[in-house]
């Protein structure tokens, strides 16, 4: 497939019903994306549409799936709630109050990301930061906080509907400089969003260079979270910063830091067109690695087959399959999640069909308040039929790579699901975890603390 020459073009609500393709869908399903698209972000673009979706295979194809709102996102009556207040056009308080309610069931803010992920700085919560774990800091650039299409599943979908009190951004005084300077346990750095290759060279070089200096040598590795090698990979080929963007991935690299970029693709078919390629081999001469990561979602991936030839074809390109995550309990959740059970399954046959160079994956892993835990398998243990878990990453650094059981439950999709196994009433974290949040609250210095959260 040859590129073609792509001006980018979005679509939205506003616009969506000019797309030429979108003729084919009933009026019932179009009235679906208005009045979802009301209460989720949706942004999608020409490249998505001419060369990703396929157009004979509506509604289930999944990159359709993955772009465009579906009806059964909201509940029966979430959906008759806002297409009502929609109609009433001489109520508009209506229809802004039918929103909110809906998407507050929707629980914005999984994992208590909002209330307990953001530090302080002599008692000053740092905009566009969270520190959850101690190595590793995310960085939410206010210039990067949009996308160039709005997957469908996402978990940050509060970054993208205009209420500041659900959106992470940095704000102009960069107070989080300060912080990652004074926290000399930082090691990692993620440059998240949104999306931030969607900023200019230049806004990003700004960024980037001050973590270069010799303020910031305890920061080894620079991460960025990004879905453009899927929705745009026209950003390092043919946009007009293109070149610039990729000199400062050498910049970075040659000053002695690792770079990283953490690419999302969720279905091999995202992998199939050649300007990706030609993207991710002029990042690749950068020195930047590429990692691979995606949930696991109904209707998408949820097929082993899909994830074997989504990693094999990562591993020929000269990617690292990294993560196998589960769908968070936010949003449209309820339509796209997977059993535990099942997960692993899918998961286990996945991996029993590639080479080792693909099994640097990890998975299937819930990113929970406590920390990313995996489910690890299906065992019987003292004639208990039971969920074999493990931290991989944890609030507390003693948790890590601890192993613990639940009790089998085929229909649990999060760990708030789950109860613990051999008569246990809680397990071995959450006693510790309630401990040191105390332990937090009662001696906050004039520094700063980074608050821990209750797991669920």
């Amino acid at each position: 497939m040859e590129n073609k020459n792509y001006q980018l073009k979005y679509y939205n609500l506003n616009n969506f019903e000019t797309i030429p393709q979108l003729q084919a869908l009933s009026d019932e399903q179009k009235h679906a994306i208005r009045v979802v698209g009301h209460v989720l972000p949706f942004r999608t673009n020409n490249y998505v549409i001419n060369e990703l979706i396929d157009w004979n295979n509506i509604p289930e194809d999944p990159m359709f799936q993955l772009s465009f709102l579906q009806h059964d996102f909201l509940t029966s009556e979430q959906f008759n709630q806002v297409a009502s207040a929609i109609h009433q056009t001489d109520h508009p308080d209506k229809l802004q109050h039918a929103i909110n309610k809906v998407r507050a069931q929707l629980n914005p803010h999984p994992a208590g990301q909002l209330a307990h992920n953001v530090p302080l700085l002599a008692g000053t919560p740092v905009p566009g930061l969270q520190h959850k774990y101690r190595e590793t800091a995310l960085i939410f650039p206010a210039a990067g906080q949009t996308c160039f299409t709005y997957c469908t599943f996402c978990f940050r979908w509060p970054q993208f509907i205009g209420d500041k009190q659900l959106k992470f951004a940095t704000n102009h005084g960069q107070l989080f400089f300060r912080y990652l300077q004074h926290h000399q346990e930082i090691t990692d750095v993620l440059i998240t969003g949104g999306d931030p290759m969607i900023m200019s060279a230049r806004h990003f070089d700004k960024l980037i260079t001050p973590l270069l200096s010799d303020d910031y040598k305890h920061i080894q590795n620079i991460r960025i979270g990004s879905k453009v090698l899927s929705f745009w990979p026209y950003r390092f080929i043919t946009d007009q910063d293109a070149d610039q963007y990729l000199r400062i991935f050498e910049k970075v690299n040659k000053s002695g830091k690792h770079l990283a970029f953490m690419a999302h693709f969720n279905h091999w078919r995202e992998l199939d067109t050649k300007a990706t390629h030609e993207a991710v081999q002029r990042i690749l001469t950068t020195g930047t690695s590429i990692r691979c990561q995606s949930p696991l979602l109904r209707k998408i991936n949820d097929d082993p087959n899909i994830w074997q030839q989504m990693w094999q074809t990562q591993v020929k390109l000269g990617m690292i399959p990294y993560y196998m995550f589960i769908e968070r309990d936010t949003g449209p959740k309820s339509y796209y999640e997977i059993p535990l059970v099942k997960a692993y399954e899918i998961f286990r046959q996945a991996y029993q069909k590639t080479s080792g160079l693909a099994r640097t994956v990890r998975g299937p892993s819930m990113s929970a308040a406590p920390g990313k835990i995996t489910v690890e398998g299906i065992e019987e243990v003292a004639g208990e039929k039971v969920i074999q878990l493990k931290f991989l990453q944890s609030r507390n650094p003693e948790w890590c790579n601890r192993i613990f059981y639940a009790k089998y439950d085929k229909s649990a999709c999060w760990l708030d699901e789950l109860v613990p196994a051999f008569g246990k009433k809680v397990f071995f974290f959450e006693a510790e975890l309630l401990e040191s949040t105390l332990n937090v609250i009662n001696n906050k210095d004039e520094i700063d603390v980074t608050p821990i959260s209750l797991p669920y």
